[in-house]
């Protein structure tokens, strides 16, 4: 009975004295001072922002970056405020062991660059807009014209597929927005346009218009075509 009492004691004490080594190396862990910012961009988009505006942004913030404790950081401040920039998605901060606060940054990617009168601006996949970058120019179609609320959905769904497919990616390079809301594009290397229409029935038309395609240039006839109509979706209507 003895001998059982002292071992329940022992244990006590061992799990008394882990408490007390883990709690004084929280302490200390966040006593630390913060010694270094490190900020890695995520994905493969291109570089709208550089580390060293990251890093100015995030000095900022921190005001005295160099002397502050890790456990004074909001890291969803820091996130919050990184966040609300313009060319940035998504964000993540936190603090490593030896001191370094490691930001994580995904980037907007925009899917075209809109000339409306004298705005000129990126539209993302969810249809927001964001600034142009003075550090790097994103090769994106650009599109000339206003949309109209009643097309947007459709419009942002036609950006979106040519986003996605390799071939439009390469192929399209400028859309016009008409009065009535028809598309009307413009290809990297004939001198045709593309009456597209009104933004429906997007899959089939572009499906219509990569089947047209690969069997015009395999008997080379695009040279010959002044407008390809993907209008009437059972057919591609060509005029020279």
């Amino acid at each position: 009975m003895k001998r059982f009492k002292w071992q329940n004691i022992r244990l006590i004490l061992i799990l008394f004295v882990m408490v007390f080594l883990f709690a004084f190396a929280l302490n200390r862990n966040n006593k630390r001072k913060i010694e270094k910012i490190k900020v890695e961009f995520q994905g493969d988009n291109k570089m709208f922002l550089t580390h060293e505006m990251v890093n100015n942004l995030l000095i900022q913030n921190l005001k005295q970056a160099s002397t502050i404790q890790k456990e004074q950081v909001d890291l969803m401040d820091l996130e919050s405020v990184l966040e609300n920039h313009p060319f940035i998605e998504q964000a993540e901060v936190f603090a490593s062991e030896d001191g370094m606060l490691i930001t994580k940054v995904q980037q907007k990617s925009p899917i075209a660059r809109m000339v409306n009168n004298s705005r000129n601006f990126y539209v993302d996949k969810n249809g927001n807009i964001f600034e142009l970058s003075s550090v790097y120019s994103a090769r994106v179609p650009l599109v000339k014209g206003i949309i109209k609320n009643e097309f947007k959905k459709g419009f942002i769904g036609t950006l979106n597929e040519i986003n996605k497919d390799d071939f439009l990616k390469k192929n399209i390079i400028a859309i016009e927005v008409l009065k009535d809301g028809s598309l009307k594009m413009i290809p990297r290397e004939y001198d045709y346009e593309i009456i597209f229409g009104k933004p429906i029935l997007i899959e089939k038309k572009f499906k219509n218009y990569k089947a047209f395609y690969q069997f015009a240039t395999r008997d080379t006839l695009l040279d010959k075509y002044k407008s390809i109509n993907l209008m009437f979706t059972q057919q591609v209507v060509c005029s020279k």
